[in-house]
Formats: structure tokens, sequence, C-alpha cells
């Protein structure tokens, strides 16, 4: 059957090829007989409802009709979005960004279905249809780029949360480009919105970013903490944040221990330990503050064996190893801190990594590594791959030129420049132990690696 102008069209050809009489195709689809009769003479618009039943009475792929439905809904009908919303939902469900596209440029020729099509954007996030939301959130934001708008900020928002990945030179990209619409976002949204960029400078490792994202965020919270228990003031009308204002004070306190770390201070970072295991400030006393202290609490307690750990402190290795035992979201980054230190100081750990074989294997699936933010998982594993290396290949174990090429495989994936480096710097000092056809998989990573960056230059592999 020939494609015709609209879906009335083909219908009545289809009934003409088939033979059969409206009432018999009201029977087969399940759509009122009198409703069907006054779809094909053009006198009720299609609703999205009767859209999806005469498709499958048709015995057409679900999607089959959709680009004419467009028409449909802006040419042959008024547009409403009674119609437009739940159509917008199935084409994204389906993978219709092209149906999408078009209806947003006809939209946004009139600005007033700017806050419509940024609710259904909305609707769209949460469901997890992020694709189809982007394309939204895209498009509002071009239409309010010149407006100082609290909408124009969150779609900004969206954007970047929609955006992190495994490349990260892209979620540098990212967070650079969001970075300027915080102040902008409604108080309770800026607190996560923060939260949600240190994560992504500590995955990058911009230890200054992060500390200075988490004095604000400190900053913020507290502030606003003040505020709601000021007497008088009413928050029942205010939008609350994702979490309890209180968490995040304390979470802020958490990240700056966590670049002082970096950075090597680990006195102040013990010292900040002490702030966010500190409850005793907090006003609320209900069980959601006892289960978040109890977080914090566990998180001091691993992070101070780990501190001391860092700073040289060999004697805690035994007891930290015992407690991250009872903690297994904790035993990835336990095991691949204790190799980085044992590089540091020349200590032999072998006891540790034959205590936790499942942590050493090489893993596809970093979801069993507990439940921290994915960006950081892997940006840590494929820097404990390298970290192993150097360890087995220090102790005269050549498996490590294996694990050299795992961690260059992975920085390509994740774009990485500083662990290629370093993957290079290692394989480069022990390509004497690494066989032949090692040194064949080294040039193969080499080469991916260069097409991945090809618009960089890379100067620290010019030379293989």
């Amino acid at each position: 059957m020939e494609s015709t102008a609209t879906i009335r069209d083909q219908l009545a050809d289809y009934l003409s090829e088939q033979c059969m009489s409206i009432n018999q195709f009201a029977d087969r689809c399940g759509i009122n007989s009198g409703t069907l009769s006054r779809i094909v003479k053009g006198n009720q618009p299609i609703a999205m409802s009767h859209l999806e039943l005469l498709t499958k009475g048709m015995g057409k792929g679900e999607d089959h009709f959709f680009s004419l439905y467009v028409d449909e809904c802006f040419y042959y009908s008024a547009p409403t979005w009674r119609r437009l919303r739940p159509f917008m939902i199935r084409c994204a469900e389906l993978g219709r960004m092209d149906c999408i596209e078009r209806m947003v440029q006809i939209l946004l020729d009139n600005l007033n279905n700017v806050p419509t099509l940024f609710e259904v954007a909305e609707g769209l996030f949460k469901q997890g249809q992020w694709q189809a939301a982007a394309l939204l959130y895209e498009n509002v934001s071009a239409s309010e780029k010149y407006q100082y708008s609290e909408r124009l900020a969150m779609c900004q928002y969206r954007l970047f949360r929609i955006a992190l990945g495994d490349d990260q030179s892209e979620n540098l990209r990212a967070a650079t480009l969001f970075e300027p619409y915080v102040p902008r976002l409604d108080e309770a949204d800026q607190l996560d919105a923060l939260r949600h960029l240190m994560i992504a400078y500590y995955s990058l490792r911009h230890w200054h970013k992060v500390d200075e994202l988490a004095q604000e965020l400190l900053r913020l919270a507290t502030i606003q903490y003040d505020l709601q228990f000021c007497s008088g003031r009413s928050s029942l009308d205010k939008k609350k944040p994702v979490r309890p204002l209180y968490y995040y004070i304390l979470y802020a306190q958490l990240m700056r221990s966590c670049a002082c770390v970096e950075w090597g201070d680990y006195n102040s970072a013990l010292k900040f330990i002490n702030l966010y295991i500190d409850g005793s400030w907090i006003q609320e006393d209900n069980e959601e503050v006892q289960q978040i202290l109890t977080q914090f609490r566990e998180w001091g307690k691993a992070n101070t064996y780990l501190y001391r750990l860092l700073s040289g402190q060999l004697e805690v290795l035994t007891d930290y190893v015992e407690y991250i035992s009872t903690q297994p979201s904790e035993i990835f980054m336990a095991v691949y801190r204790i190799i980085q230190s044992a590089n540091r100081f020349n200590w032999n750990v072998d006891h540790v990594l034959d205590r936790f074989p499942d942590y050493v294997a090489y893993k596809t699936d970093l979801n069993d590594f507990g439940t921290h933010n994915q960006q950081v998982i892997r940006d840590q594993y494929t820097r404990f791959l390298a970290e192993l290396a150097a360890y087995y290949l220090h102790n005269k174990r050549n498996e490590g030129i294996h694990l050299i090429l795992l961690s260059l495989e992975s920085a390509t994936k994740i774009n990485s420049e500083s662990i290629m480096m370093k993957c290079v710097d290692l394989f480069e000092q022990y390509r004497h132990v690494a066989s032949e056809d090692e040194k064949r998989q080294y040039q193969f990573q080499i080469r991916k690696a260069q097409d991945a960056n090809e618009k960089k230059t890379l100067d620290v592999i010019s030379f293989v």
C-alpha cells in the first residue's frame, strides 16, 4: 500500500483493501463504531489512545503513524496538550526523537508554550527518558537564553546531569558550562547542584574546585539551616532540598576533608572528620537524623584509619583491614588506597590482596564496588589498575604488564589523559620484561588512544 497524505487516507485504503466495514474494524480494534466513523470522516480529531488502537488493528508497528500524527496534531486539528503531552511521552519511550524535534520547533513559534514544554521535560527526566528530556531542555534554554530565569538555570542543571558519563573531558566541559548557573537556581536546588558539581570535579581530580564548592555549600546550607529555625518563619510553602539541610553541612565538611587528603594535608583532613561526625548542633531529633549521623560516623572511622595509613603509619593497616572487611561497599576504595600507600612507602601488602581477591581481579561491572558515584568509581578503578601494575612490577611480578594494558584501555574509554601518561611511563620503564605479544597490544592501545584524542596533542606518547 502506497503512503498517502494522512492517517485517515491510509485507514480508508486499508478498509477498502480488506473489504471491511467501519463496524467490523471497530470491533477488531476496540474503538466505538460511532467514534471511528467520525474519525474517518474528519469530524473528530484522533486521540493518542485511538491512534494506538488503529495502529494495532491495522497490524502496523506501534510508531508507524507517528510522523503523520505530528501533522494530525498541528495541521488537521487544533493542537492541544491533552494530545501532545502523551504523544511526546510515547515518542520518548520508542526513541522517536525526530517527531519530538518537529513538535518542539512548531510549538516554540509561540513562546507561551515554553512553560509546558519545561514541565514535560521534567516529567521525562524523572522517568529516566533523558535523551528526550535533553532535547526539550536544550530548546527551552535556547528560547530563554537572554532571560535571567530560574527555569533557564534548571534546564542547564538537568543538561549537566544528563551529560555526565564516562568521558572525563566531556564531564569537565559539562561542569564548566553549568557552574555559572548555580546562583540562579532556587535555594533548595542550589544545594544539590553544588553537591553534584563537587562529585564531578572530584572524579576529575580538581581538588581546589572541590574545596571551593564545598565551602560555598557549607555557607549556603548553614544560612538556610539557621533561617529554618528562626521564630515565626514559615517554611511550609518553601521548596525543600532533596536531603535535610544538616546533611549538606556534614557533606561539605566531608568533601573538604577529601580535598585536604589529596593535597597531602592529613592533619587538616583529620580535623574535618571531627566536624562531620559531630551532630550535637543538629536541632532535629528523629530516626533519619540518627541514620545520617551513623553513616557519617562510619565514614569518619574508616577515613581516620585511611588518612593515618596514607601519612605512612603502617601500624594501623591491620585494624583498617579488619574494619573494611565488615564494610563491603568500602572494600574497593580501601584496597586501592592501600596499594597506593604501599607504592609510596615500599610496603609489602600481599596479604591484603590475598584477602580480597575479588577486588583485584579485573571487573567490567563496576556496580560491584559499592554505592560510590560511578564517574568516581571508573576513574579510581582505572588508577587502581595502574597502581596495582606498579606494585606487581616493583615486586618482580610480570603480570603487572597486563594490568598496565588494562588500565590504558580503560583510560582511553574514559578519556583520562593523566592516567594514559602514567601507563605509558610505567610500560616504558618495564618494557624489557614485556612479551612481544604485550608490546603489540601496547602499540594497539596507543593507537586507540591517539585516535580517541586526535584533536589533542599527547606529547608524552609522541615518541612511540
